[in-house]
């Protein structure tokens, strides 16, 4: 009797768990083992649950994730056997739930956005994100919060002055502390607009392979009045560290970044922009660094500047910036062309030559590794000096990691003295135009990414908003019933057997059951 009061309690407690200590995987596809055909068939998800859409087969895009994950279990939406297509619709997929991890997912054809974020935690990696006409990945003033791209390809979106390949922005009153973090992408061809363009209260750009843009690269401001955010809300910085920038295509004689704002928004922010490479066009006197509207402070530590076929940069415009407190610019060991202008005077130990030393400036062989005996080796210097009247909060002091020419990127190791620029002398074979990886098993987060340095590797204050960054490489984990028996319990073989039990008849429901969405 004992016994049977002990199975009853242990029963009601086990039906009583959260929905997410079930999770269930759905399988969508043409095969016999798939339980749907389109994304619009799914059930309502639960925290824990997986999507798996099967490789090689197109689906209908237009699609709206509404169902929360949660922090511990995000829904999973993942590509397996193969990259699966999804296309059209205005949104192709839409994230308008929080906590999701969205993986090896072909992307195209939306004739708004091809992926459209307004909600909090959500992860985009090793994907593809291409033609599309309007926005290719664009965040929502409202209802966004933290983003992750992680080794994502985006290429041909974009159009006009204001569609981009990316454009991002978080909510700072509904997720205040939120990150925009992009790792180990290739963004490249735009049909318009900017490459990357940001609005988020912190951006952080880590070891991406950014080219090709109509206009920036690289835009980074405040948010948009319209968008409701008052501008003193927050301070929104950023940190860019380890990315390779190239200047090519039909408009190619255009400044590579601007950072402030555009004259809809502006930042009074800080700028920190250590370790990468910039490759400029030919005869192009247009600036690197586009400063404009309302900013705080710019940093450069430790960068090489270029041109394809030899010849000086223009560094600097600020004619258009508007400083918070009076001009606040710092950096050192930079290395410059000779004859470059607009350098700023408050770089140290600058160092200016006819040639930087670097494999390859032709387009059809772009590879800017140093060659041996480049002036960049060793010549370095991490971590970069502390800018002690506008410290940058939380930097990535110490690169872990160099892109590759494609999506991912290799190791960073550094013996001695750190080089200039985006890669050390001697690292690995740099893949050219690699693409998205097709399938295959997924790695979490990439070679590298704090490098064994940096003052905080993480990137958010108090832990809460970590979810985009330090845990973003994390699987989902499944709870199982939720509950700890003691070592030796005799209940615990009544428990396992009872939750197994009750997970293999809940994985085993008849299909008709799941009712599809409407």
């Amino acid at each position: 009797m004992r016994h049977v009061l002990v199975l009853a309690v242990l029963c009601v407690l086990v039906l009583a768990l959260p929905r997410s200590a079930h999770a269930d995987t759905y399988r969508l596809g043409t095969s016999a083992a798939a339980d749907f055909r389109q994304l619009a068939d799914l059930p309502s998800l639960s925290p824990g649950d997986i999507v798996e859409l099967e490789g090689g087969i197109d689906y209908a895009g237009g699609y709206r994730f509404e169902d929360a994950g949660s922090m511990a279990s995000p829904i999973v939406v993942r590509g397996v056997g193969g990259r699966p297509r999804i296309a059209g619709g205005a949104n192709t997929i839409e994230a308008a739930a929080n906590h999701y991890v969205f993986e090896n997912l072909d992307v195209s054809g939306g004739s708004s956005r091809c992926f459209y974020h307004h909600a909090d935690d959500i992860t985009i990696r090793d994907s593809v994100v291409h033609d599309c006409p309007r926005q290719g990945i664009l965040g929502a003033d409202n209802d966004s919060g933290s983003i992750l791209l992680d080794r994502v390809e985006v290429h041909h979106c974009g159009g006009g002055d204001r569609d981009h390949q990316i454009y991002m922005a978080t909510d700072e009153d509904a997720y205040p502390g939120s990150v925009f973090r992009m790792q180990f992408c290739w963004i490249h061809d735009g049909n318009g607009g900017n490459n990357v363009k940001s609005r988020a209260e912190r951006n952080e750009i880590y070891f991406n392979w950014i080219e090709g843009a109509y206009y920036h690269e690289l835009e980074l401001i405040g948010p948009d009045p319209d968008g409701g955010i008052d501008k003193d809300t927050a301070r929104e910085d950023s940190d860019v560290v380890g990315n390779v920038f190239v200047k090519r295509g039909s408009n190619e004689a255009f400044s590579v970044v601007r950072f402030g704002g555009d004259g809809t928004g502006q930042s009074l922010g800080r700028y920190r922009f250590a370790f990468n490479t910039v490759v400029v066009a030919p005869g192009s006197s247009a600036a690197v660094f586009r400063l404009f509207s309302g900013l705080e402070s710019v940093e450069m530590h430790s960068n090489v500047f270029v041109m394809r076929g030899g010849g000086a940069v223009n560094l600097l415009r600020e004619v258009e910036a508007e400083w918070t407190s009076g001009r606040a610019v710092a950096g050192g060991y930079n290395w410059v062309p000779s004859g470059s202008t607009n350098v700023p005077s408050e770089w140290s130990d600058t160092s200016i030559g006819a040639d930087a030393g670097l494999t390859s400036l032709t387009l059809a062989s772009i590879d800017v590794r140093p060659l041996e005996g480049s002036v960049v080796i060793d010549s370095g210097l991490a971590p970069p000096p502390v800018f002690t009247a506008h410290p940058f909060p939380r930097p990535l002091d110490r690169p872990g990691s160099s892109p590759a020419h494609g999506v991912g990127g290799v190791d960073r190791l550094v013996v001695g003295t750190i080089d200039r620029g985006a890669y050390e002398y001697g690292s690995g074979p740099l893949p050219e135009d690699a693409g998205a990886a097709d399938g295959g098993e997924l790695d979490a987060a990439g070679p590298g990414l704090d490098g064994g340095g940096g003052s905080d590797t993480g990137t958010l204050d108090g832990g809460a908003r970590d979810a985009a960054t330090a845990d973003a490489g994390r699987e989902p984990t499944d709870a199982g019933c939720g509950c700890r028996a003691q070592r030796g319990s005799a209940s615990t073989p009544i428990l396992v057997l009872f939750a197994s039990l009750l997970v293999a008849r809940r994985r085993q429901r008849p299909r008709a059951a799941c009712a599809a969405r409407t």
